[in-house]
């Protein structure tokens, strides 16, 4: 069996197995998408939303980029953030990071890779405006780990920021930004920063005529 062949297998297994459990599964599943979450994480193999968080399928909805970036310009992300805010009402979104992220390494190195770095420049961002606390470390790894979770923090600022989150704070009181990292290995999330719903910005950033 060629090795993609696996998942097509591993997938009517799935099936079969959900409708003897829960014939009515897919039927319920088909006709409504309610979920109470917006995820927007990382792209690593490693850390699947679902299964580190128990949850099934049609209770998160997901976006996932190297490195769980919030970029302002990018019209993927802020596409889904307006579907999930405006269309499915989501209570929570949560940007989760994972330690030990090789996009987080690669952004404080000198070294070039190629087209994503557009994209780390991003993160460099965040190295530069926290450098004093990331450089207070002496082991690379908890600079590295540190800097992840400032990233993390910095984006869910970025989300906090967007004209999308400003009018659904004014106009629903709703929702409720976190900060979480997730460590690989032992498996638990850490929770690392809050932004409820209506917390006040830097006045630059709250728009008055939405």
């Amino acid at each position: 069996m060629k090795s993609y062949e696996k998942l097509l297998e591993n997938n009517k297994n799935w099936a079969s197995a959900t409708i003897e459990k829960d014939p009515e599964f897919f039927h319920r599943l088909s006709n409504t998408q309610t979920p109470e979450y917006l995820w927007i994480g990382c792209s690593d193999s490693r850390v699947p939303p679902d299964s580190i968080t128990g949850t099934r399928p049609g209770e998160i909805f997901i976006h996932r980029n190297i490195a769980n970036m919030v970029v302002h310009t990018d019209l993927n992300m802020l596409s889904v953030l307006q579907y999930a805010v405006e269309v499915l009402k989501v209570k929570h979104v949560i940007v989760c990071g994972h330690y030990g992220c090789g996009g987080v390494k690669a952004a404080m190195t000198q070294q070039s890779f190629g087209i994503i770095n557009k994209w780390l420049r991003n993160i460099k961002d965040v190295y530069r405006f926290h450098e004093e606390e990331v450089n207070s470390f002496q082991n690379d790894e908890d600079k590295l780990n540190k800097l992840i979770e400032l990233n993390v923090q910095e984006q869910v600022m970025n989300l906090a920021k967007t004209s999308i989150i400003q009018k659904s704070w004014k106009e629903n009181n709703a929702p409720h930004l976190h900060g979480w990292v997730y460590g690989l290995n032992d498996g638990l999330i850490k929770p690392i920063f809050e932004m409820p719903a209506g917390t006040h910005m830097d006045p630059l950033y709250e728009f008055d005529n939405l």
